[in-house]
């Protein structure tokens, strides 16, 4: 077994000369064997060495008594140990994942690195429980060597391997009940499937695992690929990609864009925008995200304004001054703001247009579209604040009203002319 840490080790670097290695130990098989392997590694190694071991307090006596266990076998050889313990309550995940997430909070506030006894048959039930529930490329890939601070030493040996080990050097270890249990879909796999698989082929776990960590490195190489993609991203660049990569850079653009988990269904609806005919299609996400496509952008479509208001004065014109923030107009009536309404059309100085196919040629997204201001009065539309006045209402001569806008922060940035 030392032979088989020394190969992975040389492989993967996960130790260096003069680290700290913090073991976790929960007193079990595996872990003993981790925590005496690394005891005889670590004058080669040149480690500084410790142990670890948190008491979940769910098997009342059993946890007390793996724990003067541990404490008992790292007095004996000196070996320095920290613990901590809390009680678990199941979250929305369940009792192991809750349970999980207690035992990594409280080994990250170790110091060091964090060896975790994640063997080769653990390895092969995480491939086959992520089978079970559906997965992709990255399920398939299992345990990571490596995650920050937390290393995996082991999954290159198994559990025979382990039993083995600890026989030769006579090591005790105790037996956590619960692992006898069926309640957990792992522990089913173990007692239930992995047999009927062992019995084609020895090697499953090591196969298994060994597949595992061949997919880690190829799915290295497709998220490296999709980390490339610039950002926003471009439609006809994700077009062209293939869809292993569209898919990652996909993911990776809804993750900065606030969806904090995308799931396939999510990433598949990312790229209906991509292959959309609509220039403008948009789509909601969870987290209140809404992903919208700008043309060739695709982007995340800002929070609509809660507030604000198109400001604008009137006041006799001293003379004829038409641009984009002032008209100057003989207005009929009482002069208001409204949003666009079909059928509305503008004259500017190329011509008689509709100003859906005004909105649309100046490519503006259409969430954005109906947030822009039209002013008018009881003779029809006067401009477009930041676009310009209706030149078949635009004043020819004086006496006439000019009109000046104030557009807030919110309406500008929708405004075309930008």
């Amino acid at each position: 077994m030392l032979n088989k840490l020394r190969e992975f080790n040389r492989k993967y670097g996960l130790i260096q000369p003069g680290d700290t290695v913090v073991c976790a130990v929960s007193g079990g098989a595996d872990s003993m064997a981790l925590l005496w392997a690394m005891y005889l590694l670590k004058e080669e190694w040149q480690l500084r060495l410790s142990a670890a071991h948190f008491n979940h307090c769910l098997r009342e006596e059993e946890s007390d008594r793996d724990e003067a266990f541990v404490r008992a076998f790292c007095h004996g050889y000196r070996i320095p140990l920290q613990t901590g313990s809390a009680r678990v309550i199941p979250g929305k995940k369940g009792l192991e994942a809750a349970a999980r997430e207690a035992r990594y909070a409280f080994l990250n506030t170790l110091p060091g690195k964090i060896a975790t006894a994640h063997t080769a048959d653990d390895n092969a039930e995480t491939v086959l429980l992520h089978l079970v529930r559906g997965t992709g490329l990255k399920g398939l890939g299992g345990i990571a060597p490596a995650n920050g601070r937390i290393i995996r030493p082991m999954l290159n040996v198994t559990r025979a391997d382990v039993e083995a080990f600890l026989a030769e050097y006579r090591i005790p270890h105790v037996e956590d009940s619960s692992n006898g249990s069926d309640a957990f879909l792992r522990n089913r796999l173990r007692h239930e499937v992995m047999p009927l698989l062992r019995q084609e082929n020895p090697r499953i776990s090591r196969n298994l695992s060994a597949m595992a960590l061949r997919l880690r490195l190829d799915e290295q190489a497709l998220a490296d690929a999709a980390a490339r993609v610039e950002q926003p991203p471009r439609v006809d660049t994700l077009r062209r990609m293939s869809p292993a990569v569209r898919a990652r850079a996909l993911e990776r653009f809804l993750k900065d864009s606030g969806v904090t988990e995308p799931e396939a269904a999510h990433i598949a609806q990312a790229e209906a925008l991509v292959f959309s005919d609509c220039p403008s299609a948009w789509a909601a996400f969870p987290g209140s995200v809404t992903i919208r496509r700008n043309y060739n952008i695709l982007e995340k479509a800002p929070q609509p304004a809660v507030s604000g208001s198109v400001r604008f004065t009137c006041s006799p014109a001293s003379a004829i001054v038409n641009t984009p923030h002032t008209f100057t107009v003989v207005p009929q009536g009482e002069i208001r703001i409204r949003s666009r309404l079909p059928g509305d059309t503008i004259r500017l100085s190329g011509g008689t247009r509709s100003i859906k196919r005004l909105f649309i040629d100046r490519k503006l997204p259409a969430s954005q579209r109906n947030l822009i201001p039209i002013l008018c009065d009881e003779g029809g539309i006067l401009g477009i604040p930041g676009i310009g006045v209706n030149l078949d209402r635009a004043a020819q001569a004086l006496p006439a009203v000019r009109i000046d806008f104030d557009l807030p922060d919110e309406t500008a940035a929708s405004s075309p002319v930008l």
